[in-house]
């Protein structure tokens, strides 16, 4: 099954590294036009350039935002939009996976952690569905994380926002069918990414990063960690029209991790 995006603008926060470049990998050879949101803009630009280069033809733009700030966001949205055209294609992708004892965690974190999960989904979801629904075509998918479904003790405050947006998924899914705009959530369970790269010196100073990878994917069913086009793959069909009849779905990729379907 071959799955092509010609003619569709994808936006995708936290586009720089990890998942969200390899999204962005993955949508330019299916032949979208991405747009890759991020706050750093040299690593924005290493992304775009490593994607111009495995897909010459594709259209790649960066665009610096602190997705926290409501009014910034607003301004990039118009620049992409200026620049690539209507966002056919909306992936929410930015956050971190920050956790902590619940007694420990101030205002302040819960604050910043619900500004950059959900909020800045919320704001991007409303910026987008008008022209999707004029277009009768759209897709926008929540990248969270399976203890969205099965939080565990000490998960907050990750658990909590990602559970807050699997609920905006199901309520945005409802909302948007009737107009041929389609929304599901990506859960992650245990994949490579630049997060693990920079937990690996602190939780495991004596192991490789290759070592590490092999220890914490012992406890996955399929006895490894996933890769980042894995990942990218079910995001690339969610994105098509190959998965016109799949809307308000969490769906895991983590290998059978999550005790919960």
């Amino acid at each position: 099954m071959e799955i092509r995006l010609e003619g569709k603008t994808a936006l995708i926060t936290g586009g720089s590294l990890g998942l969200g470049r390899a999204m962005g990998m993955a949508f330019a050879r299916a032949g979208a036009a991405v747009a890759l949101v991020a706050r750093r803009a040299d690593v924005l630009e290493q992304a775009r350039a490593e994607i111009a280069g495995a897909a010459p033809s594709a259209k790649v733009g960066v665009f610096p935002c602190d997705v926290r700030d409501a009014a910034a966001l607003a301004r990039t949205f118009a620049a992409v939009t200026g620049q690539l055209g209507a966002v056919d294609i909306l992936v929410n992708n930015a956050g971190t996976s920050r956790t902590g004892a619940f007694e420990s965690i101030s205002d302040a974190t819960w604050q910043e952690d619900f500004e950059l999960k959900l909020f800045a989904a919320i704001r991007l979801a409303r910026l987008a569905l008008p022209g999707m629904k004029e277009r009768r075509w759209g897709r926008i998918i929540n990248v969270l994380n399976t203890g969205a479904k099965a939080p565990a003790a000490g998960g907050a405050p990750t658990a909590v926002t990602r559970a807050a947006g699997m609920a905006l998924t199901k309520v945005l899914a409802g909302e948007c069918a009737p107009h041929n705009i389609l929304v599901n959530a990506l859960l992650v369970g245990l994949i490579e990414s630049d997060q693990w790269v920079q937990r690996q010196p602190k939780e495991a100073p004596n192991l490789t990063l290759e070592q590490y990878y092999r220890d914490k994917g012992k406890a996955i069913p399929l006895g490894r960690m996933g890769k980042a086009e894995e990942f990218a793959n079910v995001a690339c069909f969610l994105a098509s029209d190959r998965a016109s009849y799949v809307t308000g779905t969490a769906i895991n990729v983590d290998g059978g991790r999550s005790p919960v379907v």
